[in-house]
């Protein structure tokens, strides 16, 4: 088995009488929706999509119970077309290898990011060697549409709660575009920090956020060469109008909580049911942080466990992360940590924020949860499986085995009788 590198959400009320009172004083990860508990029997099946970023596959898995693999689809079918285009280009050639050489950990991110359409007919992918999105037929294996990114890398996205629309990162030229799911048209944009990440769509599809966690392939990982990470900031836009509603600077409040230690680049999060706070990882950091929105501060932090087996030598960990995946459970009382650089998972009860049993993993890399709201699901990048985390114990319960590299897991459809168009 190869030793694997990883890297690297209803109402709100509150959070918008904060975000009109005024203006920031700076300047300028969503979780999917809690299923039913019984899954329906008609319309169409709902499923697990797992993105293997180094394969440029994509597994598909039952959403609940065993988490059996049930098929895969290639989501790079033109492949041979881009890289013959990216040849031709020294400019896009150069950021492809420079992509391959630093975030990819030697290696082309085949598939970061992925969202099926309601219907199950089709799945929205961000491609970052490609720096595009696109929309994969799930019948035919063939591509509907492809929308090149601004620059020259494609990162994390979102799709809106009506599941009409995908936000797509391009880390490249600090822009998120925001996307017709069917068309592939772009409905609007907007200019973020440096190397945007996350986007989660909040208040039922009204507003997006967007976190940008700043260079993170440097060896310039000491604090006190923080500041050469560059412009690290949480933006808001209105998800219709794309115009900026609020900037979080994080640096002002970590120093306001008297973290002057830790970075400023928010990395995964999650939302409490009804939006009022927001847990988030940072880089480098063994642990996540409570904000609240309403009284825009930084409420509690929780620290976790170091594995003594890993160097605490920042250059070492893989692109700033330390901890990277969290999710929270529906009832909203659990959060699930993935403790990337030291090789556990963890459920926290949210109230005492104590941790429970550490659940070994493989270099971690994301979190989300299963479509009966029971688990949480992590893809170990590490060992090529995917685990399942119950949350009333925080015992594991399932492992299956993936493709090459597994990052995203997001709950998704596909048509009740699916199968792989390839028959893989």
């Amino acid at each position: 088995m190869p030793a694997h590198r990883t890297r690297h959400v209803c109402t709100m009320a509150a959070a918008l009488a904060l975000a009109l009172a005024g203006p920031s004083t700076a300047t300028a990860a969503p979780t999917a929706p809690a299923a039913s508990a019984q899954q329906s029997t008609e319309g169409p099946r709902e499923v697990m999509f797992v993105g293997n970023n180094w394969d440029g596959t994509a597994d598909v898995i039952e959403s609940r119970g065993d988490f059996a693999r049930i098929g895969r689809l290639d989501v790079i079918p033109d492949k041979d077309e881009r890289l013959k285009e990216i040849h031709l280009d020294p400019i896009k050639l150069i950021y492809f290898l420079g992509v391959r050489q630093g975030p990819g950990e030697g290696h082309d991110q085949f598939v970061d990011d992925m969202y099926s359409t309601p219907d199950g007919s089709a799945v929205v992918v961000s491609r970052p060697s490609f720096a595009d999105v696109v929309s994969i037929d799930l019948a035919t294996g063939r591509i509907n549409w492809r929308f090149p990114v601004s620059g020259y890398r494609s990162d994390h996205m979102a799709v809106s709660p009506d599941g009409t629309r995908v936000a797509v990162s391009a880390s490249t030229s600090n822009t998120v575009h925001v996307l017709d799911i069917d068309t592939g048209k772009q409905l609007g944009s907007f200019a973020t920090g440096d190397k945007p990440h996350e986007n989660v769509f909040t208040d039922g599809g009204k507003y997006l956020w967007n976190m940008s966690i700043g260079e993170v392939t440097t060896a310039l990982d000491e604090p006190w060469l923080d500041w050469t990470k560059g412009d690290r900031r949480i933006t808001v836009v209105d998800a219709d109008t794309f115009a900026q509603v609020k900037v979080i600077d994080m640096r002002e409040r970590l120093d306001a909580f008297g973290r002057k230690d830790l970075s400023d680049a928010v990395r995964p999060v999650a939302f409490t049911p009804d939006e009022s706070k927001l847990y988030f990882q940072v880089s480098f950091f063994n642990g996540f942080l409570e904000y609240d929105v309403a009284s825009d501060r930084i409420t509690r932090v929780k620290t976790l466990p170091k594995n003594p087996a890993t160097s605490e030598d920042r250059t070492t960990w893989v692109n700033d992360s330390r901890h990277h995946g969290m999710s929270m459970n529906p009832q909203g009382d659990k959060l699930c940590i993935a403790g990337t650089m030291d090789d556990y998972a963890t459920v926290v009860d949210r109230a005492t924020l104590q941790e429970g049993p550490l659940v070994t993993a493989s270099k971690p890399y994301w979190a989300t949860v299963s479509g009966d709201g029971k688990s949480c699901v992590i893809s170990e990048s590490g060992s090529d499986q995917v685990t399942a985390i119950d949350f009333a114990t925080g015992r594991k319960v399932a492992s299956v085995p993936v493709g090459d590299h597994p990052q995203r897991v997001r709950l998704g459809h596909v048509a009740a009788d699916w199968t792989s168009p390839s028959g893989g």
